[in-house]
């Protein structure tokens, strides 16, 4: 598939990995309609949009956005998708680690809008659908081991209800699962790619645990508090690797086969929060590791290797070079993330 005239659809286009994957898009010749709801985080909708409007003018071409929310809004995404070219459905409801196992309730709002976006675009002919999938949907069980590296075949349900990570790591299980279905019935050319704990600039929402612990820098909190113990590791994985990997795989992937995006090494809290506050010149007197709160895995980190075989992407931002660029973008921005 060439993006160049082609006409794509982006769900949660205003969003952090969205606003990147839009505008990567765009560079690319893509029309991109952009499709997100001013009901999720009303207190950022109004910037979100100013930036995406930037950004089209950045590349000479009219804004195209679609205020829908995708659990109720059927019709109006159908007009978008009888004239699309490609899917790329990024739009769930999402948060940190507090929000996977507390909010689960919210989390179970995705069947619905996964259930909108894969069938009418498969009734009305989209070429192409992409499902932005996640690590979540890997067994907690096999992530006690620092070693590991979760491969594409371990999210099998042999654990019951542990065999995802909460009801979010479920929606995302059974939403691979129905495109399966779809290219299995239809035909349909689907892919799906599961990302693994995104971090990097113009995310404003503060609960993922990176853009958290540099707002809070920010604000020179002292005590500083850390969630977990800070030996809990994640393979951090930098926004414009993602989208250059669901890019690739919405290119060369046909039949839904799930792949991992993400790094297959691993870097613990108490390393994260030392660049982070190397990088602000911050150093608070208290170091408070608060294993009361939610902490998730203990260690998760991708194998991808099947990932570079099938598309030929691997990732190119380490966590020094992305961290320090993230910080940099949080530095600039202050003022409005304060607000």
């Amino acid at each position: 598939m060439k993006w160049q005239t082609k006409k794509a659809v982006v769900t949660g286009g205003l969003g952090f990995i969205g606003s990147h994957l839009v505008e990567s898009m765009l560079e690319k010749g893509a029309e991109v309609a952009v499709v997100d709801s001013s009901g999720v985080r009303p207190a950022l909708f109004k910037k979100k949009l100013t930036d995406y409007k930037a950004t089209c003018k950045r590349f000479g071409v009219s804004p195209d956005f679609h205020d829908i929310d995708l659990q109720f809004g059927a019709t109006e995404f159908r007009e978008l998708a009888k004239n699309a070219d490609a899917v790329v459905h990024l739009a769930a409801y999402f948060g940190g680690r507090g929000f996977v196992q507390e909010k689960q309730a919210e989390c179970s709002a995705m069947f619905a809008v996964d259930q909108n976006v894969f069938r009418i675009s498969s009734e009305e002919g989209v070429k192409r659908l992409h499902y932005a999938s996640s690590a979540c949907v890997y067994p907690n069980k096999l992530q006690d081991d620092r070693k590991y590296l979760l491969k594409e075949e371990d999210a099998q349900p042999n654990y019951g209800w542990d065999s995802a990570d909460n009801i979010y790591g479920w929606a995302k299980l059974l939403g691979e699962r129905e495109i399966q279905i779809l290219h299995k019935e239809r035909g349909m050319s689907v892919s799906t790619c599961r990302f693994l704990t995104v971090y990097g600039p113009q995310e404003y929402d503060d609960s993922h645990a990176i853009a958290a612990l540099i707002n809070r820098s920010l604000r020179k909190e002292d005590p500083f508090v850390v969630w977990g113990d800070g030996y809990q590791e994640r393979g951090f994985t930098y926004v414009t690797d993602i989208v250059s990997g669901i890019i690739r795989a919405t290119e060369v992937v046909t039949d839904g086969t799930p792949l991992n995006l993400g790094v297959d090494w691993r870097v613990n809290m108490r390393r994260v929060v030392e660049l982070i506050h190397g990088y602000l010149g911050f150093k608070p007197k208290r170091i408070i590791y608060d294993a009361t709160k939610p902490v998730g895995p203990i260690s998760r980190a991708l194998d991808i290797r099947k990932t570079k075989k099938t598309t030929g992407w691997e990732p190119k931002v380490g966590i020094e070079e992305g961290l320090k660029s993230t910080v940099a973008w949080h530095k600039r921005n202050y003022a409005l993330l304060k607000a």
